[in-house]
């Protein structure tokens, strides 16, 4: 039986991003977000106005997408409760957010130069997309929305299909956010219909169809 209710978080489940930017003195900043989508060669952002990695967007018109395993779950997780905003915003002083000026350090992470934009890369990010914004967006007042183009993208060998450009969805197990806890573990389910009409280059997945209850 269904029931109404008003529901106060609507993280039902998506991929944890971890967004590097350059600040204003040319420094790296990265944080982790889990609002984005993606559509052909672009993706679609949101971030709260009060963010460093905001600001730094709005400024220099570009980033990097560093795709994050479940591996990586650590790391994440020290990172959560910075902020590159000095002083802290209100709000998220509340909830126990600290500056950190070094925020790579602090999440024992490597920054790595990009090939086409400013902001570094996470080095230890097996999926790292650098990307400029193409418009940004007001969403309700209190966040932004980002349109942005990725411009160049590095992979680890290990994750494409042998023989081509596509990523082995076997190998690639994403770190999910979901309703603000995190979950991982790669496991497919039974076979799709969509990938075999897209002639997706899948390997390693279910062959035998199962029935849908």
């Amino acid at each position: 039986m269904h029931v109404n209710a008003d529901l106060k978080v609507l993280y039902f489940g998506t991929p944890v991003v971890l967004i590097s930017s350059r600040n204003a003195d040319g420094t790296g900043n990265v944080a982790p977000m889990s609002s984005a989508w993606w559509l052909g060669q672009s993706a679609m952002l949101g971030m709260g106005n009060r963010s460093k990695t905001t600001e730094n967007m709005l400024r220099e018109r570009e980033c990097v997408l560093n795709m994050v395993p479940s591996t990586m779950v650590d790391a994440v997780d020290l990172l959560a409760p910075l902020t590159g905003t000095d002083p802290v915003p209100e709000r998220k002083a509340a909830k126990g957010y600290r500056f950190e000026a070094d925020k790579f350090g602090a999440a024992g992470l490597t920054p790595q130069a990009s090939e086409v934009v400013g902001a570094p890369r996470v080095l230890e990010s097996p999926i790292q997309l650098e990307c400029v914004v193409e418009q940004a967006h007001d969403f309700s007042g209190t966040s932004t929305a980002f349109e942005v183009r990725v411009v160049r993208a590095h992979i680890e060998e290990r994750l494409l299909v042998p023989g081509t450009d596509y990523v082995d969805p076997v190998g690639w197990d994403p770190l999910i956010m979901k309703f603000c806890e995190f979950f991982g573990g790669a496991e497919n389910l039974r076979p799709s219909t969509l990938a075999s009409a897209w002639r997706m280059p899948h390997q390693g997945l279910v062959k035998a169809a199962a029935p849908i209850s």
